[in-house]
């Protein structure tokens, strides 16, 4: 028998698994490593939704459970954070935060396969982090969330700083051509951010199952049209015409493209 709960999950996982590998492609053919950093984001979003879809549908498990808490609660929003920092700190700087990131997730996982469970774990309904953990792996579940939360929050008030200053667009791989749109598109991935956290707001009226199905299926849409405002430069109408205007217009977009990311600030 199909629930409601599972067909929302289902439902939840297709859009994240649809949307990473859209931003997959986009990786694929411009090589940009936020673009990168955002594939894996959403592709732990997806793994996350297709935990909650198989405990939903069949019971969870604790294997079950650790896979969507690791991916769900702990890891996701750092990695799309990490985004942020590609965008506007550069290649060099996230690097460095990415190696950095990389050890912690292998810490968190190896903290989310040995962590003890207080309880069994069974049924179809999702499970709170503080029912099943102890205090480490929801105190990497806080930290995490609270940290990328803030770096994504701190990348769109940097893009309306600049706005408002009317600062010019700056030089970097896959910054918008006008600081607008980046300012737009950051201001989306942060409402995505807040979405994708407001699933205990619903937990009292659809369950926690329906509430963190819901609130993915919605965060995980206006994250995706976020990456996109911010990283899709506008079509400029050419000067001349010709055969040797378009291919001069095409250089010099390539040309742009491959311009190092400048440092933050």
């Amino acid at each position: 028998m199909v629930t409601a709960q599972a067909a929302l999950a289902a439902a939840a996982t297709l859009v994240a698994v649809a949307f990473t590998f859209c931003t997959l492609d986009r990786w694929l053919s411009r090589r940009r490593r936020h673009d990168l950093a955002w594939t894996v984001a959403l592709g732990m979003f997806a793994i996350a939704s297709a935990a909650l879809w198989l405990g939903s549908s069949v019971g969870f498990t604790g294997p079950t459970f650790r896979v969507f808490f690791l991916f769900g609660a702990i890891l996701n929003v750092p990695y799309l954070a990490l985004g942020t920092v590609y965008l506007f700190a550069g290649q060099r700087t996230g690097d460095r935060v990415a190696l950095g990131l990389t050890c912690a997730a292998f810490f968190a996982a190896g903290v989310m396969v040995v962590a003890p469970l207080k309880a069994p774990i069974s049924g179809t309904d999702l499970p709170t982090g503080s029912e099943v953990f102890g205090p480490l792996p929801r105190i990497l579940a806080a930290v995490g969330s609270a940290g990328g939360a803030l770096v994504v929050f701190g990348g769109a008030l940097l893009s309306l700083w600049r706005v408002m200053g009317g600062r010019e667009r700056t030089r970097g791989r896959g910054l918008a051509a006008h600081p607008k749109r980046l300012a737009i598109g950051n201001a989306l991935i942060a409402a995505g951010t807040l979405i994708l956290g407001a699933s205990g707001l619903l937990n009292g009226r659809l369950g926690a199952s329906k509430a963190f199905a819901v609130t993915l299926t919605i965060g995980v849409t206006v994250l995706f049209a976020g990456f996109l405002v911010a990283t899709s430069s506008p079509r400029r109408p050419d000067s001349a015409t010709g055969t040797g205007a378009v291919g001069s217009s095409s250089s010099a977009e390539r040309l742009a493209e491959d311009l190092p990311s400048p440092a933050l600030g």
